[in-house]
């Protein structure tokens, strides 16, 4: 597939911190790709070297081939760019401030009419669109935000925070949009909500201290779970001995745990040997025995789990390394 976002070694370094670290990845058409990270990590910074903002110490950006550095008009034209907090002019209206950025943007007449337009429509604004932006919720400020970027049916779309401060029906409006959208576009979201992954991306790169740390598809990542193909059985009370006893013995099972006993009922939750499914053992097993099972499923894998274990992961077994020496000395 066609490449329309090539990141190449971008490094950012504030005097001696390093914010971003040797960053590489690209973007082809028809992808949403998810960039995740903890605050601090460098997301916002690695998003404004991609669209220009802000000049890397070294490496580079193309946007549909041309160099961010050396071809930025070109670059630029080609992106729809919402900042983090979707910073606009808070004394003016919607609409007005629509009509400005698609003036910017070179459209014209009954062209950026028919432009803003569909940019209110599709993002919902009509309520607001004689509200100073200022006063706006969190939420409709963001979906002005995401109205500016889409104006000029840009082929790259970078988005930072584009749901955040949206309530259940505006995010699913804007996730909706970017859906609807992407078969025709390279689309990053920049995200610290992990939901966003499943919910609208095809693929995620999770970044820690400036570097990437993951990069797949949301079921791969998942998949480095240690809940992924792990099993939740729920049995009544008059079984649950048994079946405690019973299910430990699986070969294909590497531990239970004992959960939840409410209203007759007894959970547990079974944890494979390498990841491998056993949910098909498991009900094949309830059958035979004779047990009423009020539920079964398997998990598909816990990304929050994931992204903790890559985020803070290394930091705990820095400390406990640290203590450790400071024990011995």
């Amino acid at each position: 597939m066609e490449a329309m976002i090539e990141i190449q070694s971008l490094t950012k370094r504030f005097g001696l911190f390093t914010a971003v670290d040797n960053v590489s990845f690209s973007v082809p058409r028809g992808e949403v790709l998810g960039f995740l990270g903890p605050n601090g990590a460098g997301k916002s910074t690695t998003m404004r070297m991609i669209v220009g903002f802000l000049r890397p110490t070294s490496g580079t950006a193309r946007i549909g081939g041309h160099d961010i550095l050396r071809q930025s008009i070109k670059a630029k034209a080609m992106m729809g760019y919402m900042p983090e907090g979707a910073p606009s002019y808070p004394d003016m209206m919607p609409r007005a401030f629509l009509n400005f950025a698609a003036t910017i943007r070179g459209l014209r007449g009954a062209e950026k009419r028919k432009a803003i337009d569909s940019a209110i429509a599709k993002l919902g604004l009509e309520p607001v669109l004689n509200q100073p932006i200022e006063t706006l919720s969190k939420g409709f400020r963001r979906r002005v935000g995401v109205a500016q970027a889409i104006l000029h049916d840009p082929p790259v779309l970078i988005l930072d925070e584009p749901t955040d401060g949206l309530d259940p029906n505006q995010k699913h409006q804007v996730r909706t949009l970017i859906r609807e959208m992407a078969p025709e576009k390279a689309v990053i979201i920049s995200t610290h909500i992990l939901e966003e992954v499943n919910a609208v991306c095809d693929r995620a790169i999770i970044i820690d201290h400036g570097k990437i740390v993951a990069d797949g598809t949301p079921s791969a990542l998942e998949s480095r779970s240690k809940f992924h193909n792990a099993v939740t059985i729920s049995v009544t009370a008059d079984a649950a001995a048994e079946a405690e006893k019973v299910l430990k013995s699986l070969p294909q099972v590497a531990r239970v745990e004992t959960g939840h006993k409410l209203d007759g009922l007894q959970d547990y939750l079974l944890f494979p040997k390498d990841g491998a499914p056993i949910v098909t053992e498991v009900g094949d097993l309830a059958r035979e025995r004779g047990w009423r099972v009020e539920e079964l499923y398997a998990e598909r894998g816990r990304l929050d789990e994931v992204f903790r274990n890559l985020t803070i992961g290394d930091a705990v077994a820095m400390g406990r390394r640290e203590k450790g020496k400071r024990a011995r000395t």
